[in-house]
């Protein structure tokens, strides 16, 4: 299995952690942020974001904006823990809300340290380039100028997963299902490389610890 990956997105983090702790083995591969054509040749030019798997000649990817379609087949390898059935309404409630409200506001924090960090200027500038297109020339700038009050709203928006974790070990019970390892990817991406510190919410630290090196 190959799992073609930026080692610091918030939706590629789940997807390897949750092999990991399934034990399954894979080889992960870096794609350049600013070069996506093994991603474009590999999908006969239909997709070019990331996650993307490799496996048994079979290649996976997200067939919408709003799909888990690479988590849902780690979860067929990983035998319905990902998403037991009993908790897919739970699951469907929470999955928007972590990618929207709270991935929308920490993949600022961490672009403002981590685009400026890239070295080579063409990578850096088509990094830039590809950002602005989407949030407006200058969007890393602002971000960088508005740092504060982002940090303030990302400690609101993850504050109702403190609160439920000081009851229960994991987000929807006594194991870790995709939200977890989702939010544990939207962490991961915020605290990239010393980016960011780690939020000071102390149950959601301790949830960190426990599914950092969790195994099923």
């Amino acid at each position: 299995m190959k799992l073609y990956q930026l080692a610091h997105s918030p939706f590629c983090i789940p997807i390897s952690r949750a092999l990991e702790a399934a034990e399954i083995p894979f080889e992960a591969v870096e794609v350049p942020n600013h070069d996506r054509s093994t991603l474009l040749r590999l999908t006969s030019g239909a997709y070019y974001q990331v996650p993307v798997l490799e496996h048994e000649e079979k290649i996976i990817f997200e067939s919408g904006t709003d799909t888990q379609d690479v988590a849902r087949y780690v979860d067929g390898l990983c035998a319905g823990r990902l998403f037991p059935a009993r908790l897919e309404g739970h699951q469907a409630l929470i999955l928007p809300y972590l990618e929207n409200d709270v991935e929308g506001v920490t993949f600022k924090l961490c672009d403002i340290h981590y685009v400026p960090q890239i070295a080579d200027p063409i990578e850096r500038g088509l990094n830039i380039r590809h950002k602005e297109r989407k949030f407006g020339r200058g969007c890393v700038d602002t971000w960088r100028r508005e740092k504060d009050a982002l940090w303030t709203t990302a400690l609101e928006k993850l504050k109702p997963f403190d609160q439920i974790l000081a009851h229960s070990p994991y987000v929807l019970g006594e194991a870790p299902v995709y939200v977890d390892f989702l939010l544990f990817g939207t962490l991961e991406n915020l605290t990239f490389a010393g980016a960011n510190p780690f939020p000071p919410l102390s149950h959601l630290q301790q949830w960190h610890e426990r599914l950092r090196t969790f195994r099923f």
